[in-house]
């Protein structure tokens, strides 16, 4: 059951990064410059971004399977749009309704994996499901970009629609939302009242906030680099032929999924290493960009490149942690709701890195290293956050675990 639900994850990871590796070709296929080019992919995360809470809610009180369905429809028609449009106007639709499909599958995923899978599961589950789904960038990073120059754009976009259609007919045919006799009972649905509750008792957790921080802080220095901007910095800044930059990229997707195992094997084991990890990886990625960023000469070694690669693998996995510290925080029948907020912050921090960085090089003549000197602002806010909400849902994760403890009769374990 779990496989088909990140079945359909996997294939909405190549539509969405898909752009990535076609940036160049839309500026001459659509006549755009740099500032409108980043309008693709600011538009499907600020769609993406958008729904999280939605979505939630959807989960919450419909199950994983309706909501998948509907997911993939829109991501299918929006990519397939995408693969026809003859204008910009057309492409940019196109790209917000794929987003918004998007928008509907790894929340369903997350809620799929905590009904399938025990709970002390969790962490490595959650974060085998992003490693799988980082392998739909490797696709598109490998295959989309080898199809746009042998095939053209039509036909390699509109021909990648097909695997949405291929796992809409799974979910279809064989999804179930939780094993026999292990429903979720859900809470009665008064509408707007319902929605109000459930998103302001999932908010108040500091769990949920510090998630979302979490998230908001380790997620955006790869994303925008996989999702737009590295093609260009590596190709136009740094001199690389598109295949060379394509082995780059292909590297961040190994070095994530890598990491990514890494990750949730240690989660699973020590639970308190959740906060080291995660602003272990906040201060690696800013010291490899400072380098990268700082270095004197015209052009970066290749050498710094590849460890900036692969330095940015590890951005997935620790946004991954941040669904670990609303986990336990929130009743499953709030999970959706808390997943949707704390998935919210790095696809907010991501959408706000590629306008800046966009605006940034038209400003000042494709300076790169101006325009993604934003990533160091935005892991200061984040980082801020992280520290001032930290001490607080630790707090209140370990009264959680005496009440629970007691409440099942066992014996309260303080720590």
């Amino acid at each position: 059951m779990w496989s088909i639900g990140v079945a359909v994850y996997f294939v909405a990871v190549i539509f969405r990064t898909s752009l990535g590796v076609a940036g160049l070709d839309a500026v001459d296929r659509f006549h755009v410059n740099a500032a409108a080019l980043s309008a693709f992919s600011i538009l499907q995360l600020l769609v993406y971004a958008g729904m999280q809470v939605p979505v939630g809610l959807l989960v919450d009180r419909l199950g994983t399977k309706k909501v998948l369905v509907l997911g993939t429809t829109l991501f299918t028609v929006g990519q397939l749009a995408f693969a026809l449009s003859p204008s910009y106007g057309m492409a940019l639709a196109a790209r917000a309704l794929l987003g918004c499909g998007d928008a509907m599958t790894f929340i369903a995923v997350l809620r799929l994996g905590s009904r399938w899978f025990p709970a002390r599961r969790g962490p490595l589950v959650a974060q085998l499901a992003g490693l799988i789904g980082m392998s739909g960038n490797l696709v598109a990073t490998v295959v989309i970009a080898r199809l746009l120059h042998s095939v053209g754009w039509t036909a390699a976009f509109a021909g990648s629609s097909l695997a949405g259609v291929l796992v809409l007919a799974l979910v279809l045919l064989f999804l179930k939302d939780h094993p026999e006799g292990y429903e979720v009972p859900s809470a009665p649905h008064h509408g707007a009242a319902y929605v109000r509750r459930q998103i302001v008792a999932a908010w108040r957790e500091p769990g949920t906030r510090l998630g979302l921080w979490v998230h908001f802080t380790t997620q955006f220095p790869a994303m925008q680099f996989l999702l737009l901007w590295g093609l260009p910095f590596l190709v136009e800044a740094q001199g690389l032929t598109r295949a060379g930059a394509g082995d780059l990229l292909t590297l961040v997707v190994i070095s994530n999924m890598v990491i990514g195992l890494i990750y949730g094997q240690i989660v699973a084991r020590h639970h308190a290493a959740r906060m080291p990890l995660a602003l272990g990886t906040v201060a690696a990625t800013a010291a490899i960009w400072a380098v990268t960023l700082g270095y004197p000469g015209e052009r970066v070694p290749t050498g710094l490149l590849v460890l900036l690669c692969t330095v940015l693998g590890a951005c997935g996995p620790a946004s991954m942690l941040g669904f670990d510290f609303a986990r336990p925080a929130n009743p499953p029948e709030r999970l959706g709701t808390a997943s949707g907020i704390v998935n919210m912050g790095g696809f907010i921090a991501s959408m706000t890195t590629l306008l800046v960085v966009g605006v940034l090089l038209d400003a000042t003549g494709d300076d790169y290293r101006v325009a993604f000197s934003v990533i160091f602002v935005l892991e200061a806010l984040g980082l801020s956050q992280i520290l001032r909400l930290r001490g607080r849902a630790a707090r209140r994760e370990r009264e959680r675990v005496v009440v629970s403890r007691v409440a099942t009769g066992r014996k309260p374990v303080h720590r």
